[in-house]
């Protein structure tokens, strides 16, 4: 059974930190593309960042370029999102999702085959 876990959601200050981990098992996740996505209270679920499992390639989308890093600990299997300089409107449930998607649809929520349970993130003003 495959499962990703996410950790470290919260409610923190604006410009506070917070770090984000998808704890991943169940199988081999060569060759697939790890993400997170986040989802606000009556928006469409949108893609944050995403990170290939046996490559150093990343992606990020433009709102948080500068401001979230995603990196992995592939002996740990876990691929983490830490999120600086927070806004308000960052404040979302994050969701870890692997699956591999062409390059052209890796931004699509259908092109993952699995997905973890989320984390809040409230950021306060």
């Amino acid at each position: 059974q495959v499962l990703l876990v996410e950790s470290g959601g919260g409610l923190v200050q604006a410009g506070g930190s917070l770090r984000l981990s998808c704890a991943a098992s169940g199988r081999a996740f060569d060759n697939y593309y790890i993400s997170w996505f986040r989802q606000a209270p009556g928006k469409e679920r949108e893609f944050v960042a995403g990170i290939m499992w046996s490559s150093p390639y990343t992606d990020y989308a433009d709102f948080v370029k500068g401001r979230f890093t995603i990196f992995r600990d592939n002996a740990k299997n876990t691929v983490y999102l830490q999120m600086d300089n927070l806004k308000p409107e960052d404040t979302a449930v994050y969701s870890c999702a692997a699956g591999r998607p062409r390059y052209s649809r890796r931004y699509a929520v259908d092109s993952y085959d699995y997905w973890g349970q989320g984390t809040q993130v409230t950021v306060s003003s």
